[in-house]
């Protein structure tokens, strides 16, 4: 008999293990500044990290603040018609006063594959939108879990979370780049014997930390996925509408419309069928809530 999964236990397990991802990713941080310090004077590395800090900063606040617009625009989203979409709209309104979140702004995509996303840098300030696909091809206990799992990223402060993450790995790219670009001015007259050999180890560290962190950044994205499914077991109480839409997502045939990649993680199922990393694999997301 297979074990009965809580959804509270699913949900505070999966926001742990993001914590823990992301505290491994501070720690490579750590590592490739340790290094780099040892190959050259240790002044040298706190002008990267600063560099680093501020680059990044500046790069994903602009993203961060304006997350809700640049999603929408993105996908060529419409404001949801009160009148058209009036299940929708009855739905969301219900799931806020289970989740005790505020009303978010109601978008429509037009794609004929079952789809959603949410975004916003906080509740004050989602939106939600679901694909024509979904509202024409989900039953409406399906599409209420599909908004569930998307309250539950508003609610998870999901979008706040990876940008976090997405600021310490592009401070890794970044200090990567620096390091590698300033071999070609590195004087050979320095006087620490083991520098070459701090050297070669910051290159092999600088080579592979982006690569690692970008399957680390891809883990926190499915651990937050499966944490959104149990949110949204506790916000409806009744897996059985999120599996069914997992269910018809998994037999679809439609092409995807075509998104960004920087939106993948956002959507309700993985719009890119060649990159299922992103997402954790539709098969095991219905096995973990058939156990709920």
């Amino acid at each position: 008999m297979e074990k009965y999964i809580d959804f509270r236990d699913q949900i505070s397990r999966n926001k742990r293990n993001s914590v823990f991802l992301m505290i491994g990713v501070f720690i490579v941080i750590v590592l490739l500044g340790y290094v780099i310090s040892l190959a050259f004077d240790p002044s040298y590395f706190f002008f990267i990290m600063i560099l680093a800090v501020i680059i990044s900063i500046i790069y994903t606040w602009f993203g961060f603040y304006n997350s809700d617009k640049i999603a929408i625009n993105s996908v060529g989203a419409k404001p949801a018609d009160k009148v058209k979409y009036r299940d929708y709209y009855r739905l969301v309104e219900s799931l806020t006063v289970a989740s005790s979140l505020p009303m978010p702004k109601l978008y429509v995509m037009d794609s004929p594959s079952i789809n959603a996303f949410a975004s916003g840098r906080d509740p004050k300030h989602a939106v939600v939108c679901v694909t024509t696909g979904a509202l024409d091809k989900l039953e409406r206990r399906e599409l209420e879990g599909v908004l569930a799992h998307e309250m539950g990223h508003v609610k998870n402060y999901d979008i706040r979370f990876i940008t976090l993450v997405t600021v310490m790995v592009g401070m890794i790219s970044i200090i990567s780049q620096i390091f590698l670009r300033s071999l070609w001015f590195k004087s050979g007259g320095n006087d620490n014997k083991n520098s070459g050999i701090f050297v070669i180890i910051g290159i092999v560290l600088a080579i592979l930390a982006p690569i690692a962190i970008m399957f680390v950044q891809l883990a926190i994205s499915r651990r937050r996925e499966y944490t959104a499914d149990a949110t949204a077991v506790k916000f409806t109480r009744n897996p059985e509408g999120l599996i069914g839409a997992l269910e018809k997502i998994e037999k679809e045939t439609q092409p995807e419309k075509k998104v960004s990649k920087a939106l993948a993680p956002m959507f309700f199922s993985n719009p890119f069928k060649n990159l299922s990393s992103t997402h954790p694999p539709i098969e095991k997301r219905i096995d973990v809530l058939k156990r709920m």
